[in-house]
């Protein structure tokens, strides 16, 4: 299990595939402020929502010079299907091997149902646009995730 990461440490740099196989790199990104967010897996209750929720303030967000990227263990090809199905807008990457998910601590021990297993901690990391951690939010919640982080980040 890896460290959290804190404001001020560098995001890590990757390159994962698109929902259409495309290789998508934090650094294309350089010079704007990205929203790097982890969930469990594409086409579940809370992780529709969440990604719907980004998707519905996706305008307010890249306005106010905000790219966002989810990423989850999913392959491409489910990635596609989510996005289509739900009408995604937001960037999909997938992490099978789940280097990325480890490297930005959303990867480790959760409890649920009194439960302990390894698995994806729902978190999202906002990045600036010298690729610095602006913010590191871990075990947030799928739902009025998102309404929270813009209130905070003032947009």
């Amino acid at each position: 299990m890896s460290e959290r990461l804190q404001p001020g440490d560098q995001a890590p740099a990757f390159t994962l595939p698109d929902a259409d196989g495309n290789e998508v790199s934090l650094s294309d990104h350089k010079g704007r402020k990205v929203i790097v967010y982890f969930y469990p897996a594409a086409l579940t209750p809370g992780c529709t929502k969440q990604a719907c929720d980004f998707t519905d303030n996706l305008e307010l967000l890249t306005g106010a010079g905000y790219d966002v990227i989810g990423i989850s263990p999913d392959k491409p090809e489910k990635l596609a299907k989510f996005r289509d199905t739900e009408s995604l807008k937001v960037t999909l990457l997938a992490d099978p091997d789940k280097k990325v998910l480890d490297a930005y601590g959303a990867f480790g021990e959760k409890k649920n149902y009194g439960k302990t297993y390894l698995g994806v901690i729902r978190s999202t990391i906002v990045v600036d646009e010298d690729g610095k951690v602006e913010r590191a939010l871990y075990n947030v919640r799928a739902t009025g995730h998102v309404a929270k982080i813009i209130k905070d980040l003032g947009i």
